[in-house]
């Protein structure tokens, strides 16, 4: 029996060669680079992302106490859309609502554009939850200038997460693209390739054993003594998504910020047991010559 479930990746490629990791569980925000020597000002202000993101999250908010999946296409997008579904629809089962769910209002940071073209996107990241939980970092999309912003992507920010500098939003950053001299050759598909292969991959020493890869090498290991016990398999499968990628360049062309979709397939087989998958979402950054994910 397969299930499939999708996967957020967060990598920030930069170009220091090492590394630190934070103890705070939210993860770290660097002080804004507030650094004039951008041209290019940005179209969207401050007051104005405060307005489209309360408005996107009102109506998540609407949708998720109606228990309503067919509420989100508005606002949603990408491989957000289809973990909020997969969320409610558990809600719905009477499993109730993911803790992860959880958006925060309030925020920490906004990373705008100067971009003046379409598709064009903001990077937010939020204040922690009120139960504590890490700080969100949220990606708002606007495929056309006859669309509104829809929220296409949330990762949680993990312990030891450690972003970039980028500009003032009143100055604003520019977004970057896979093509980036800076940025790492297929850093999605890298990442898939840890998730898959764990410590046996070759790309392993470029990612730091991070709270995603303990948790998802914790529970394979739980769930094959039981597959074991059934004379059971099971196996994952992660592949990289690259047509759903955002990325954003740091202050100073310091490196990028890159927000990607990973897909997962688990599937267990056993003769007294069937399982299946999970929404998880991972945010992380990854240096050109040493990372932490």
């Amino acid at each position: 029996m397969n299930k499939r479930w999708n996967k957020l990746c967060v990598s920030a490629l930069a170009c220091m060669a090492l590394v630190v990791p934070l103890t705070a569980c939210e993860g770290q925000l660097p002080t804004p680079a507030a650094d004039t020597s951008t041209k290019v000002a940005p179209d969207l202000t401050e007051a104005q992302e405060k307005k489209i993101r309360l408005k996107i999250l009102k109506t998540i908010d609407e949708a998720d106490q109606a228990k309503n999946p067919d509420g989100y296409a508005t606002v949603m997008g990408g491989p957000q859309l289809d973990i909020r579904i997969s969320q409610t629809t558990i809600n719905q089962r009477g499993g109730g609502m993911s803790e992860y769910a959880t958006i925060p209002k309030d925020i920490a940071q906004t990373v705008i554009p100067t971009d003046d073209g379409w598709p064009r996107s903001v990077f937010t990241i939020t204040t922690i939850t009120e139960d504590q939980q890490s700080k969100r970092l949220l990606v708002f999309d606007q495929e056309s200038a006859q669309q509104n912003y829809k929220l296409m992507a949330m990762a949680r920010l993990f312990e030891g997460a450690k972003l970039p500098k980028f500009e003032i939003p009143t100055i604003g950053s520019q977004m970057g693209t896979a093509k980036d001299e800076k940025l790492v050759a297929a850093p999605l598909a890298q990442s898939a390739d840890v998730l898959q292969n764990g410590s046996k991959s070759q790309y392993a020493s470029k990612f730091a054993d991070d709270l995603l890869r303990q948790e998802l090498a914790n529970t394979t290991a739980k769930v094959q003594e039981g597959m074991q016990r059934n004379n059971g398999t099971q196996e994952q499968k992660f592949t990289a998504v690259p047509e759903q990628m955002w990325v954003m360049r740091a202050a100073d062309g310091a490196g990028d910020l890159v927000v990607g979709r990973i897909n997962g397939e688990w599937a267990r087989k056993a003769s007294a047991y069937q399982g299946g998958g999970w929404p998880r979402i991972a945010a992380g950054f990854r240096r050109r010559e040493g990372a932490v994910q």
